[in-house]
């Protein structure tokens, strides 16, 4: 069982490839993105060298089914999920918010409290 830690396609009108921690972008004409996810693994902004088989498919699903379950609440990205670890949708505006959410403290934000 090989994990797939990396994509190189060459889409017809691509325009740009992007290649993130654990995902790569690819934009093509008509502001459509189509966004692979890989088994890569990110630590601490740190790529490890061994990805973790399937891991992108189960990202990938996971995103799908929120964005398909909320996308009469609120309008997103996704057009399709043609593939288990690649989703396709329009570009657009990002509204950018990062959090980390524990049901303890630990580490840092528990010497810092």
């Amino acid at each position: 069982m090989n994990a797939i830690t990396s994509s190189e396609f060459n889409f017809k009108g691509q325009k740009a490839v992007y290649h993130g921690k654990v995902r790569d972008v690819y934009t093509l004409e008509n502001e459509v993105l189509v966004m692979v996810a890989s088994d890569r693994i990110s630590a601490f902004d740190h790529i490890l060298p061994k990805g973790i088989p399937y891991k992108g498919q189960v990202l990938n699903q996971v995103a799908t089914m929120f964005l398909e379950a909320t996308k009469d609440i609120v309008p997103n990205w996704l057009i399709a999920t043609p593939d288990p670890s690649v989703a396709v949708g329009l570009a657009c505006e990002p509204i950018r918010v990062e959090m980390v959410i524990r049901g303890y403290l630990a580490g840092h934000s528990a010497r810092e409290y």
